[in-house]
């Protein structure tokens, strides 16, 4: 009962572009494509710059115990 077969996928694929249109649904995939690029984009500017910020400040923890 709860297996979905490759008719009942097609027929649900139609009943969403008929729904949605195809200009609706190609947008919606295009917010979510530029979405993943800049959620990509932004992890990989965040490893670098924490990795040079602790090259830059060597050893502050040992000022303290002076």
């Amino acid at each position: 009962m709860g297996n979905i077969g490759w008719t009942g996928i097609i027929i649900i694929a139609i009943l969403v572009v008929i729904l949605f249109g195809k200009g609706k649904i190609s947008s919606i995939m295009g917010d979510l494509a530029k979405g993943i690029k800049s959620f990509k984009k932004g992890m990989s500017d965040d490893n670098p710059s924490e990795n040079n910020n602790t090259d830059n400040n060597p050893d502050n923890s040992n000022s303290d115990n002076k």
